[in-house]
């Protein structure tokens, strides 16, 4: 199976970047199944209903989370009745939405993709090693279904290394959120599980982590808040990460980081 994880799509120019190229990807890497994370696509600050559709259309089939799930008000209810959209699933029990869920691809192949959010510098969520034990223990790959990808939405990279080596063997890939910036440890772990720290961002790099440099760079130098952080709104660069799993056991046969667009040295899958 071929997957295709895209990394946090930060406002218009992370939507732009991935609406443009997506719809010729699937087709260029004859794409089984796409998966974005979405938190960062309404101006920087959650996601909305109508930007969830867009992205659906243009050939993506789940949308992850993290912790700007909750920005954009109207999400709370949509959340709720859209399996394709989760949410982390260390929230705690009643929260609206879902953290995990599986999803059929057009062949027919079940894919379980299984969000969470890392405790270090984050949130005071549950613990998500005990989160995803649990909903593991449900499935099993190349039996029950066919690929499992998580993504584990975090700060600290010894976190998700941890977390990557916890999981190494029980599925196809696991790959790293939130900090923006594309990690270059993409390998396969050695129980055959697919692995990279951060999948980097869908967005503009000419930035501070897909924000306008001049609030960033004013709050570091004079300590204080200042003004509302802003969308750069440069042309954007879809950062992600392609993996190509075995059809008998559902491990990882091949990753590749993919970026395209303009600052970073661009890489394609052959």
């Amino acid at each position: 199976m071929r997957l295709l994880f895209c990394g946090d799509i930060v406002g218009r120019p992370g939507r732009d970047a991935v609406l443009s190229r997506l719809p010729g990807l699937r087709s260029q890497l004859k794409l089984d199944f796409v998966i974005a994370n979405g938190e960062n696509a309404a101006a920087g600050f959650g996601i909305t209903e109508k930007i969830c559709k867009q992205l659906f259309e243009a050939g993506v089939d789940v949308i992850s989370g993290g912790n700007h799930s909750w920005d954009q008000r109207e999400v709370m209810g949509y959340i709720s009745n859209e399996r394709r959209l989760l949410r982390p699933l260390n929230y705690p029990a009643g929260t609206p939405g879902r953290g995990a869920g599986v999803f059929e691809t057009q062949r027919g192949k079940k894919v379980l993709v299984i969000n969470v959010m890392g405790q270090l510098f984050m949130e005071d969520l549950d613990d998500p090693f005990a989160g995803l034990a649990a909903q593991l223990a449900q499935y099993r790959l190349g039996a029950t279904v066919d690929a499992v990808v998580v993504d584990f939405h975090a700060e600290a990279t010894s976190e998700k290394m941890a977390a990557g080596h916890f999981l190494d063997g029980r599925i196809s890939l696991f790959v790293g959120t939130h900090t923006h910036v594309p990690t270059a440890d993409a390998m396969i772990l050695p129980g055959g599980t697919a692995y990279q720290s951060d999948a980097g961002m869908c967005g503009d790099y000419d930035s501070v982590i897909g924000m306008d440099k001049a609030v960033p760079i004013e709050r570091f130098v004079k300590k204080v808040r200042g003004d509302r952080l802003s969308v750069a709104a440069g042309e954007g660069t879809l950062c992600g990460v392609f993996v190509e799993t075995s059809d008998s056991t559902g491990l990882a046969e091949r990753i590749v980081p993919l970026r395209l667009g303009p600052r970073l040295a661009e890489s394609l899958p052959d």
